[in-house]
């Protein structure tokens, strides 16, 4: 069952970023489907948080896609290469999203190391989120997409991950001030095998 777009309307985008560890991410993209089980998250906080594309009110035609309203699909291009995959969370205006770092694959492999260009790891096919776009054949081209579409969704099958076995710690790759270089918005799942770095 995909979630419902009011998932992605209420709540703190912190609280949801965690939410969305054991939901399945699935693909449709010219045919092929592929997905998996989301291990890891990230939550960007606009317009206060210092690591948001819309820190400040920041308001320009790549992030205009973060101030709709929850449920739809934010991508960018980061250093001019890897697409990149964000939910956006929140009231219309608010400015919230999550970017989705890995996921564990489990459907449409043969697809996916077709896209990523190698068959021995499968561990590394959705690792980060450059290359979980990339498997899952998502490009900027697919930025303000419903996530109730048949072309990206997430689902909801009853895989509760248990508070325990859920790490906080700060995200990855931020150059900005404290707090929000330490904040803990960054959550994957204990052990998993599949998340970018532990």
């Amino acid at each position: 069952m995909k979630v419902p777009e009011s998932f992605y309307q209420s709540g703190d985008v912190v609280t949801l970023s965690a939410q969305l560890l054991g939901k399945h991410l699935f693909t449709l993209v010219e045919g092929e489907l592929t997905g998996g089980v989301i291990v890891e998250t990230e939550a960007y906080r606009g317009p206060e948080d210092m690591g948001s594309h819309a820190f400040n009110h920041r308001r320009t035609a790549r992030n205009e896609t973060m101030y709709t309203k929850g449920g739809v699909v934010y991508m960018y291009i980061c250093y001019g290469i890897h697409d990149m995959l964000n939910i956006v969370t929140g009231e219309e205006g608010e400015s919230h999203a999550i970017l989705i770092r890995a996921i564990e694959p489990t459907v449409g492999l043969d697809i996916m190391r077709l896209r990523r260009g190698f068959e021995n790891d499968d561990r590394r096919l959705c690792k980060g989120p450059g290359a979980l776009a990339k498997a899952l054949g998502l490009k900027k081209i697919h930025n303000g997409i419903s996530l109730q579409s048949n072309q990206i969704w997430i689902e909801d099958r009853g895989d509760l991950i248990a508070p325990e076995n859920i790490v906080a710690c700060p995200r990855i790759g931020l150059n900005i001030e404290e707090p929000y270089r330490s904040i803990p918005w960054r959550f994957y799942i204990k052990g998993n095998k599949y998340i970018s770095r532990s």
